[in-house]
């Protein structure tokens, strides 16, 4: 019986975001007050042996103050040449809710609104707009590679 040897060529980091798509096709941004100063779902890296259903549901919080529990996957997504090294990002879909009141609660987060998937704001990442986009369709989650970033300002 031959062994098998596991893949130890590399790794990546976590990274997990929330999608919360209103009832009007908006989806909620958040806009960083640091870097581009973009807009971007509400997200960021996993704490040391955080899965990314628990690190999308802790950034929603330190971010926009919601509590929400997750409703699905709606993607996975390898960016080899992501700044902080390769980077695994999950983005979950949260169902919204006519009781959300999300608020900047962060001092990352300088503001945050709803915004149309056919109108999204800038500066705004092409990953972002397709993160959002994906995370609106009703397609079953896939895994897609991202090889850079493009940049609308």
């Amino acid at each position: 019986m031959a062994s098998i040897e596991p893949v130890t060529a590399g790794w990546a980091a976590i990274g997990a975001a929330v999608a919360i798509i209103d009832p009007h096709d908006h989806v909620l941004l958040v806009r960083h007050s640091y870097g581009r100063l973009n807009w971007e779902l509400p997200g960021g890296g996993a704490l040391p042996n955080e899965a990314p259903d628990a690190t999308a549901r802790r950034e929603l919080l330190e971010e926009t103050g919601l509590r929400a529990a997750l409703d699905r996957l709606t993607g996975v997504y390898f960016e080899p040449g992501h700044e902080a090294g390769p980077m695994l990002h999950f983005v979950f879909a949260v169902r919204w809710s006519a009781d959300f009141a999300p608020a900047p609660a962060s001092p990352e987060i300088s503001e945050l609104r709803y915004w149309p998937l056919d109108g999204l704001p800038t500066p705004i990442s092409d990953f972002t707009e397709r993160r959002a986009r994906d995370a609106a369709s009703a397609t079953a989650a896939g895994v897609s590679l991202i090889a850079t970033r493009i940049w609308r300002e």
